[in-house]
């Protein structure tokens, strides 16, 4: 990195509350795929450790729930978690962190809003996660979380929303099928899997929700389709 970067890279480690040992890994954390496409794979991209910052993501926030609200049960936790995981919950988090201007893109993605892109700033959200893992530990990792989502976590004291539930009577109430889930994709090792999930609705185009639980991803997907579709 040259010295304005540096600088710039110290105000942003200063608004995770993380000092970096590791330079390198928090540029890799901010390396889009399309950088290292026009590289021709010289460099690598954030793609990896977004994978390891989604489940220690999950995991964190899935450990801070069950301490915050001991009478909820598996399926109000599940709702929770779906909601302050998911995409737009991570882009929002991004966007607090101001991380667009230090994301690495290649020139077409930056000329093309890259740095506004929510898929891209929920990315980078996990990226920097999982290298804050790899640099200094779970508790490290675990601190950022709490920090950055404490308050999303905690602010809801009645049972969050069943967006299933939702779903269902927003079908109903128009007279349409009740709404299905499918299986879109399965990875991940046996005591740490990851699903994506499809709600199918006749006439709608399907939305698809991310989880460690199929309870969660479905929960997730509900949700995507009530951002999407419930306030028209």
């Amino acid at each position: 990195m040259n010295k304005r970067v540096k600088v710039e890279f110290s105000d942003l480690e200063a608004r995770l509350g993380y000092r970096f040992r590791d330079a390198d890994l928090a540029t890799l954390a901010l390396t889009h795929l399309s950088a290292q496409a026009e590289t021709g794979g010289r460099i690598q991209s954030y793609q990896r450790l977004e994978f390891l910052g989604d489940r220690v993501l999950g995991f964190a926030v899935a450990a801070h729930l069950y301490a915050a609200f001991p009478q909820a049960s598996e399926g109000e936790l599940s709702m929770r978690l779906a909601k302050l995981v998911r995409r737009e919950t991570c882009a929002a988090i991004a966007a607090e962190w101001d991380i667009g201007p230090h994301v690495v893109l290649g020139l077409g993605e930056a000329r093309g809003g890259g740095r506004k892109k929510a898929a891209i700033l929920s990315d980078v959200c996990e990226s920097l996660i999982g290298a804050v893992f790899v640099d200094g530990g779970f508790e490290a990792a675990r601190d950022l979380i709490v920090r950055a989502w404490g308050p999303r976590m905690t602010a809801d004291g009645e049972p969050a929303r069943d967006a299933k539930t939702a779903v269902q009577e927003w079908a109903q109430a128009r007279g349409l099928a009740a709404p299905h889930y499918e299986e879109a994709a399965r990875s991940g090792p046996a005591h740490a899997p990851h699903f994506v999930m499809r709600v199918v609705l006749a006439g709608y185009e399907p939305e698809t929700g991310e989880a460690s639980s199929k309870r969660a991803a479905e929960q997730a997907a509900a949700q995507a389709f009530l951002d999407r579709w419930s306030a028209k």
